[in-house]
């Protein structure tokens, strides 16, 4: 007597949420989940724009022959009217063997079938965006584990710093570093692989920078800019670092792990800044600040020379942190 495996997977399934990379895997992994129970399921994708009135009736519709069905309605919050109008009638009467999946990234329009769905039972995946550096660390963290692979918190960090504007090229990084190395992941590793890139060049300009090392900071530019780099992003990274130095300060004293989540930074990067903190003071800070605003302006058209525009900007911060350490 052949037993015939109980579906694990509820009728009703939404994933909601901004994330596409997040989503598009909740997608995948419950696809795989019902055709463990139904190896033959007949698929049909719908996508919301360009949706033609009726459709989903038809897909959803017994089948002469039986079988399972799984219906796909992708980006529900770009339904037309007439979508919204067949979902609405579909849940008010579901068919047994349809397993209807509901994507929704953001918004109010939808809201009705959203409600109708949790009412109904439905599995509701989240796809929170990742944005902070502190979301982006627990992600390659994420993607290591659960490759098997152990990746030092350095290894995490620098990777970050160099592709992590981007959460899908960080997750190919990451599957990158897995598939073309063994061992441990260390910095050095990452270096090898993704030390050209531009986000990387920047943050060793800066890095050289708020330390007050004028030379280095000077000659990663001119290496940097002799090799193809936009002065635009190196002046958005010394921002950014000098803003994190300020954030910290501010936040005082505390684990690392607390004022990194407060601040929506990952805890290393909480840790940097503090040891960077020791050679700074308010005031220097405040006016590194202003000739980076400055120097922003000008590598975006407000200047005759970008480059000289960054070189001036760097000679005042390592400037500053020589002369807050003096003081």
């Amino acid at each position: 007597m052949t037993v015939t495996p109980q579906r694990t997977v509820p009728p009703l399934v939404l994933i909601t949420g901004p994330e596409g990379i997040l989503a598009e895997r909740a997608l995948t992994s419950v696809m795989a989940e019902v055709r463990v129970t139904a190896p033959d399921v007949e698929v049909v994708r719908l996508q919301a724009a360009g949706y033609e009135p009726g459709s989903l009736m038809v897909h959803t519709s017994p089948s002469l022959f039986g079988g399972q069905k799984a219906v796909v309605v992708q980006d529900l919050d770009e339904a037309s009217d007439e979508l919204q109008t067949d979902l609405l009638a579909f849940l008010a009467a579901p068919e047994p063997d349809v397993t209807l999946v509901v994507t929704h990234k953001s918004g109010q329009r939808g809201k009705k079938v959203l409600d109708t769905l949790k009412k109904g039972g439905a599995r509701v995946i989240d796809c929170p965006a990742i944005k902070t550096d502190r979301d982006k660390t627990d992600f390659a963290t994420n993607e290591f584990r659960a490759a098997r692979r152990r990746a030092t918190p350095e290894a995490v960090r620098a990777l970050i710093e160099a592709v992590g504007k981007d959460l899908r090229e960080l997750s190919a990084a990451c599957q990158q570093l897995v598939s073309d190395t063994t061992g441990v992941i260390d910095e050095a590793l990452v270096e090898k692989y993704h030390g050209g890139k531009v986000e990387a060049t920047g943050f060793r300009v800066a890095d050289a920078a708020v330390a007050g090392n004028t030379g280095e900071a000077l000659r990663l530019l001119r290496h940097a800019i002799a090799t193809g780099v936009d002065p635009v992003p190196i002046v958005a990274v010394l921002a950014q670092q000098l803003r994190q130095l300020v954030r910290v300060g501010h936040a005082g004293r505390g684990r690392s792990a607390d004022v990194a989540r407060d601040l929506g930074m990952a805890p290393w990067q909480v840790d940097k800044a503090r040891r960077a903190l020791s050679g700074w003071d308010a005031e220097a800070l405040g006016r590194s600040i202003q000739a980076v605003a400055a120097a922003d302006f000008e590598v975006k058209g407000g200047g005759r020379d970008p480059v000289y525009a960054v070189e001036r900007a760097i000679l005042t911060i390592t400037r500053e942190r020589q002369g807050s350490g003096q003081r």
